[in-house]
């Protein structure tokens, strides 16, 4: 199997990965450390040694014969830490690293913890490479403490004066380790996109026997209760529903790029994200791909801060071992994270895509498959956890800008398209496999039905100037967004009618949202965002901007504040309404209601069970100059905002590499009305129910 390696094998190679290896499992019988540091240096020096021991096994071929039970048993030895009861005790808790080896330097030692997580798939990958440079990191940073010790023994302190020179001491070498490594850190996620050539993922898709899970534990991920029972309940599918499943997801894929008019036939690939577990279908799909002319590309999803783990779960990914570890650690990156790092990432980014140019231009864009069913997660926030500081965050705002901007720059947004599909995990419940097949049929609607009943709802739209929404019961939304003047109303619409091609499933016309006039205030009573959850989630926009936010989750205003600006602003002071949308499908909020999951659907299924506002970009981001026309052909003009206007003169300030849906569900939800400039006020929705006629049965399920 292909695997990135940035060290090619060599003997000076393999003589610094055995010289550290040595080195590191002599560390236990040294202690010559103060107790408390002693135990955290023993005990990540044992992981490291479990990691070492996976490796040599890889290297031997021992790792592809083994049974599904020794495959558990590594898995649970190497992830076990992470397991609610174990992860509260050990240091990979800030918090009871803090608690042990005290605030000058606990968090950190936390933080570099978990990062050598990383050195798990990197084991299965026969990364020697990386297995070298983070346990030279590990020792450079041991030798932070030992030096300072002198051969004083184990019953001896460190005076306050020594832990901060080790605290300094400690953050250089990870800052100047990301800083001198950015070549690999940076540079890998590129080349995992567009050159198929680093076939790791996809030999094992493609290779492995699916008849039994050994399969699983050749990732070197976590493998969990659902990983292992998504792998059973697909294997009983019998093969012409694995083909269908696979065909809604690849044709979605194709259907986006005809209706956007971009030529499919000019890629050669496209990049599968799935849920581990989902091996039959993802094979059926790299066939299908295949049959369209395109490579599949498969990469790991982020596994150290550098890469952003703990926001979301992107690429070849399971199900996490402890959300709180991802919500705890997710960042950390602010350990090291200052302008100079940030303009060697960008620079690295650049170099990469310029060496990669061919591969990046025939690149089609992600195959998504999502998942959803996970226990909901409210996370504990620990005063322990690493935050970023406002400068920080006004660099991870100029970050993503300028990332955005190289990587349009090589994969134009004007020439890519998606496609994502969701379905539920086995621990939604006893009823997994009835939502299951449930999930399949709204994934499948009649999208010509939904198109007409749309289309009857996009015509009234257009007569409007604003368009006014009210919430009922607890819910206080009171809201007016303006839309687009149309010029020619025979030949143009505000609203693009949504069927099932991109965004699976169908159901919704959405818009770009005139700013100046949308005001008011948009509220929900509990949401579930990115995995995180939001009670009484509140934003206040004026002429389309942000102005306040606020949550009910914790007990001070400025935790809320915090807590939606980070994880819904994204660390910017505000943001512009880059969508408004009514949702269509009643069906897929029937199936939320008779199951009780409407606090476990995605975003992507969760956004068609009402009328969704999205903070951040439009969903013409980098494609505004591309016509977008409806069924009916009318031409979409609503594509852009005042902010990606400026695209042409200041790209900075045009994009803000983030959207957001916020979704009111119908029984929250009291009136949409169609505001028209002659004062005629036209509802779409009454009483959280469709009144524009031909669209009744769209209410059936609502019954």
């Amino acid at each position: 199997m292909g695997s990135i390696c940035f060290y090619e094998p060599s003997e000076e190679l393999q003589e610094r990965y055995d010289l550290a290896a040595e080195r590191i499992r002599e560390i236990p019988g040294e202690h010559c450390l103060p107790e408390r540091f002693w135990l955290y240096f023993t005990e990540v020096s044992g992981f490291v040694g479990q990691v070492q021991e996976i490796y040599e096994r890889q290297r031997s071929g021992q790792l592809e014969q083994r049974t599904e039970e020794e495959g558990k048993r590594d898995n649970e030895a190497l992830y076990g830490r992470l397991a609610p009861g174990t992860y509260e005790k050990g240091m990979l808790n800030p918090a009871h690293a803090v608690e042990t080896l005290g605030e000058e330097v606990g968090g950190m030692l936390s933080f570099l913890y978990s990062d050598m997580l990383s050195m798990i798939p990197a084991a299965f990958e026969g990364r020697q490479d990386l297995l070298t440079i983070w346990s030279e990191l590990f020792l450079q940073v041991y030798g932070c403490f030992t030096e300072e010790l002198e051969g004083a023994d184990s019953r001896w302190e460190f005076t306050p004066e020594q832990l901060h020179n080790i605290s300094r001491n400690v953050r250089d070498a990870v800052y100047w380790f990301y800083h001198d490594y950015c070549e690999i850190f940076a540079a890998e996620p590129v080349m995992t996109m567009v050159d198929p050539g680093y076939d790791f993922f996809t030999s094992i898709v493609m290779d492995s026997d699916l008849s039994d899970n050994r399969y699983l534990y050749r990732y070197g991920s976590f493998i969990g209760e659902n990983e292992l029972r998504m792998a059973d309940f697909l294997r009983g599918l019998p093969e012409e529903k694995i083909a269908a499943m696979a065909r809604t997801f690849t044709e979605g894929y194709r259907i986006g790029f005809a209706v956007t008019r971009k030529d499919i036939t000019k890629k050669k690939t496209v990049k599968i994200e799935f849920p581990i577990g989902f091996e039959r279908v993802v094979r059926e799909a790299v066939k299908q791909f295949a049959d369209m002319g395109l490579s599949v590309v498969i990469s790991r999803e982020s596994v150290t801060s550098f890469a952003g783990r703990g926001n979301g779960k992107r690429g070849c990914y399971s199900t996490s071992p402890n959300r709180q570890f991802d919500y705890d650690h997710k960042d950390d990156r602010a350990y090291y994270f200052d302008k100079s790092f940030v303009e060697r990432r960008l620079e690295v980014l650049r170099d990469t895509f310029e060496k990669h140019r061919e591969q990046a231009a025939v690149y089609g864009g992600p195959a998504v498959i999502e998942v959803f069913g996970e226990t909901p997660f409210e996370p504990e926030n620990k005063p322990e956890k690493k935050n970023y500081s406002q400068k920080q965050n006004e660099l991870n705002v100029y970050h993503a800008s300028r990332s955005g901007e190289i990587t349009n720059t090589y994969v134009p947004g004007d020439s890519y398209s998606f496609t994502i599909i969701a379905f539920p995990l086995p621990s939604i419940g006893p009823d997994f496999e009835e939502i299951f097949a449930r999930t399949v049929e709204v994934n499948t609607l009649d999208y010509t039905l939904y198109q007409r009943m749309q289309q009857k709802i996009i015509d009234v739209l257009d007569q409007g100037t604003h368009v006014h929404v009210t919430g009922r019961g607890d819910n206080h939304t009171d809201i007016t967004v303006a839309l687009h003047p149309l010029r020619d109303p025979a030949k143009e619409t505000n609203f693009e009618n949504c069927v099932a091609d991109v965004n699976i499933p169908v159901g919704e016309v959405f818009t770009s949202p005139l700013l100046e006039g949308t005001s008011g205030v948009l509220h929900v009573t509990k949401v579930y965002l990115g995995e995180l959850c939001y009670r009484d989630l509140e934003l206040v926009f004026e002429d389309g901007m942000v102005t306040s936010c606020t949550c009910g989750n914790f007990a001070t205003e400025e935790e809320n504040r915090n807590y939606v600006t980070d994880n819904v602003l994204y660390h910017h002071k505000t943001l512009p309404m880059g969508e408004f949308a009514i949702g269509t499908n009643t069906t897929a909020y029937r199936m939320a209601r008779d199951f009780g999951i409407a606090d476990k659907l995605p975003i992507l299924i969760a956004e068609k069970t009402g009328p969704h506002f999205a903070v951040g970009d439009t969903c013409y981001s980098h494609s505004e100059d591309v016509p977008m026309y409806n069924p009916d052909g009318k031409e979409v003009i609503a594509r852009e905002n005042r902010f990606s206007l400026m695209r042409k003169e200041d790209p900075s300030k045009a994009y803000f590499n983030c959207h957001t849906d916020i979704t009111i569900p119908y029984n929250e939800l009291k009136d949409i009305t169609v505001v028209c400039e002659d004062g005629r006020q036209i509802p779409v929705i009454r009483d959280g129910k469709f009144v524009v006629p031909g669209t009744e049965e769209l209410n059936l399920p609502l019954e």
